[in-house]
């Protein structure tokens, strides 16, 4: 399964989702909804908005995980 680590470097960057929402125009439930744990697929819109916003690498945004560690 791949984990999406928004959250994470939100945290690490000291900025909200809320910040986020407003970088990328989407709704704060649209935001959830892409970066929830479990999904099983994500737009390639949000994937690169996500790393220009956040100035970071698709393998800061992605980590490989066995299901059994979700």
């Amino acid at each position: 399964m791949i984990q999406i680590n928004v959250e994470k470097i939100l945290k690490e960057q000291g900025k909200t989702k809320s910040w986020l929402c407003d970088q990328l125009d989407i709704s704060f439930y649209n935001l959830n909804k892409a970066i929830k744990s479990g999904k099983k697929s994500i737009s390639y819109k949000y994937l690169e908005g996500f790393a220009r916003a956040l100035n970071c690498s698709f393998d800061d945004l992605l980590t490989i995980v066995d299901d059994k560690e979700t």
